[in-house]
């Protein structure tokens, strides 16, 4: 199953706000080699120059932005592949954490 339809959210508007946001957060954080206003919701991080290094102050940031914690387990390449994957993933651990 792909990621972005695992952590996908049926709330567009908010979906948005939350992509622009992570968009600050990794323009601010990640220091990719191209430009974050060129890279579409669904493009590749990696390819954009996201390093190992860089991915781990992002999920820092992340965190501390949206207040959850990403477990262990959902810690892999795939998660931090693109916009699109994190944006579903905080969705994700946010209806968990409001739910608990």
């Amino acid at each position: 199953m792909c990621v972005a339809r695992r952590y996908g959210d049926p709330h567009p508007s908010r979906s948005r706000q939350m992509k622009n946001e992570l968009r600050t957060i990794i323009k601010d954080v990640a220091h990719l080699e191209a430009s974050i206003d060129h890279i579409a919701d669904g493009d590749d991080l990696y390819e954009a120059g996201l390093s190992s290094l860089n991915t781990i102050q992002l999920m820092l940031a992340i965190e501390k932005h949206f207040n959850i914690e990403i477990p262990d387990e959902m810690l892999n390449r795939q998660l931090f592949q693109s916009i699109d994957t994190l944006a579903g993933a905080v969705t994700q651990l946010q209806r968990a954490e409001q739910s608990a």
